[in-house]
Formats: structure tokens, C-alpha cells, sequence
């Protein structure tokens, strides 16, 4: 355990002590937030702050790659690079032209898409991961790999962008992600996974020293993307794909109130929320501050995470 909690703490201490460097290169290069005209007024506030904070993270997969350069610690290495290129075009598009609609959402589409199917061919030929949907330690079915390629492509970048949308307040997207690194930690027998999800722990903590309410930068796509591809991709190579909709139920809310908001005024001309993604909902309806929020959803995040690992300790393994 020794072995993998110190890498853990070295990158704690890393991202904590390298932030205000970096938080101060964001500011001379002038890559700061556009904000959107439509949020609310305390949102508006926030224009002008250092965007692209998530490449501090960069610092974990350093230090995950020294303490333990095997070929699966390669390929999630790998995984969170490529999908945080995605984000990083968007981040710089919005930072340098001060446009907050940032690339195009085909361009990202595409290249979501063509990085996932690349990643999964390694993932089935290099990592031997199979086809098979486990619902019970006894019960699971084979799916055609042709279906299993097609549905898990679309859930990992149905995935990426909901945990994408997530990243909307100041230290939410960090609070709800450490449970479900947890998760992965928790269950895992890859010393790879296990290494990798505490690294990740311990710079999201080092991160949201800075990140949290009232935000001295914000993560971007650069760093919520990529957080999106490396839980998305640890949930295939853990075969816990069963588990997405408890596990992923923040992110995925968060998805589905978009999609939901879009649809009904489309049909209807009416809102179901006040705003969306839903986060926002709760801060105009309800008043609820941003710690409340944070706090809220950090906690549900939590408490679907161990729902997850009884399920998986009770019934998926016995």
C-alpha cells in the first residue's frame, strides 16, 4: 500500500506547490475565461479567470508513469492525454478568441469518436478484455463484438461529454469525481488502476486547494475531458459496464437535463428547468449557494460510489 500512497502524496504536493506557478503563466498568457451571456449574474463575475487549470493534472500522469511504466499504465496515461487534447483545442479556441462556444461540437464529436474506437481495438486485442456484460457473479451475456464495439463507443463519449457538462461550478467536477476514482481503487486487482486512481485522488485534492469556491482557475475541457475518457475507460477494463448508470448518475443527470431541456422546448417552447445543466437549476430556483451544490452532489457522488462497490463485493463477486 506504501508503494502506491507515496506516488499519490508526491503528486498531491506537486500540483499543490506548481498551482500558483501555473495559475500566474495562465494569466500573463491571457488564457482566461469567456463567459457566457446567459448565465447568472454571479457567473459573469468569473469572467477573466485563468482557464485550463485541468493540464496541473498532467503533473499525476508524470509521476504515475515513473513510479510504474508497465503497458497499462501506457494506455490510461494514453487515454487522458488524448481526450484532453480534445478539450485542450476547445479551452484554447474559447481562452485566445474570447469566444465561450469554443471549437465546434461536430469537431470535438469526431475526434471523440475516432480516439474511443482506437482505444477500444487496444483494449479488446491488447489488453484481452472481453465482450461479456456481467449483471451476476452467474449471469452475464457475450455480445457480438461488432454490438459491444458500437455500444460502448457510445457510451464513452456519451460519458466523456456528461462528465464534461459537470465541470459548471467552482470544485464540482473534482468533489464528484474522487468517489468514483475510489470506486476503481476499491475494486480493482490491477496495481496499475489502483496506483493510477490514487494519483488522480491525490491531484484532484492538491487542484481544488485552488479550485474550490471562489475559484483562483477553472479546470476547462482540458481537464474534464480527460477525466471523462480515464473513468469511462477504467469501467471497461474493470467490466463493471453494469454499474454506469448508479456510478456515473451525477454526470449522467447532469447530461440528461440538457437533453431534456432541449427537447421540451423544442416540442413545447417550455423549460423544465430553470437553467441547465442542472446544477445551475438549484443555484436559481432554490438559491442554493455554489458549496451547497458542491457539497450536495459530493455527497450523492459518494454515497452512489458505495452502492456500487456493495453490488460489486455482494453480487458480482461473492
Amino acid at each position: 500500500m506504501s508503494d502506491q500512497i507515496i506516488p499519490a502524496f508526491i503528486a498531491f504536493i506537486l500540483v499543490s506547490v506548481l498551482s500558483p506557478l501555473f495559475i500566474s503563466i495562465l494569466r500573463k498568457l491571457k488564457l482566461l475565461q469567456p463567459i457566457r451571456k446567459e448565465l447568472p449574474s454571479n457567473h459573469q463575475l468569473k469572467k477573466g479567470t485563468p482557464l485550463m487549470f485541468g493540464m496541473i493534472l498532467f503533473v499525476g500522469i508524470i509521476v504515475a508513469n515513473l513510479f510504474s511504466p508497465t503497458p497499462l499504465m501506457y494506455f490510461l496515461s494514453i487515454t487522458y492525454i488524448l481526450f484532453s487534447f480534445i478539450g485542450f483545442l476547445d479551452d484554447f479556441w474559447k481562452a485566445s478568441r474570447q469566444d465561450p462556444l469554443g471549437v465546434s461540437g461536430k469537431t470535438k464529436l469526431v475526434l471523440q469518436f475516432l480516439f474511443t474506437g482506437a482505444l477500444l481495438f487496444y483494449v479488446i486485442n491488447g489488453l484481452g478484455v472481453d465482450t461479456v456484460i456481467r449483471i451476476h457473479k452467474n449471469f452475464s451475456f457475450d455480445l457480438p463484438m461488432v454490438v459491444y464495439i458500437i455500444i460502448i463507443t457510445l457510451f464513452v463519449v456519451g460519458s466523456a461529454n456528461a462528465i464534461n457538462f459537470t465541470d459548471g461550478l467552482d470544485g464540482l467536477l473534482g468533489v464528484v469525481a474522487i468517489p468514483t476514482y475510489f470506486f476503481f481503487f476499491m475494486i480493482s486487482d490491477k496495481s496499475e488502476v489502483q496506483l493510477f486512481c490514487l494519483i488522480m485522488i491525490g491531484c484532484l485534492l492538491g487542484f481544488l486547494i485552488y479550485n474550490l469556491y471562489p475559484a483562483k482557475a477553472f479546470m476547462g475541457d482540458t481537464g474534464s475531458l480527460a477525466i471523462g475518457g480515464s473513468l469511462s475507460f477504467l469501467a471497461i477494463i474493470e467490466k463493471v459496464e453494469i454499474l454506469i448508470p448508479i456510478l456515473f448518475f451525477i454526470y449522467l443527470a447532469e447530461k440528461l437535463s440538457v437533453i431534456l431541456q432541449v427537447t421540451s422546448y423544442k416540442l413545447t417552447r417550455r423549460r423544465i428547468f430553470k437553467m441547465t445543466p442542472i446544477h445551475f437549476h438549484y443555484g436559481i430556483k432554490y438559491g442554493w449557494s455554489e458549496n451547497t451544490i458542491v457539497t450536495v452532489f459530493g455527497f450523492i457522488s459518494w454515497f452512489c460510489a458505495f452502492i456500487c462497490l456493495a453490488y460489486w463485493k455482494y453480487i458480482l463477486h461473492p
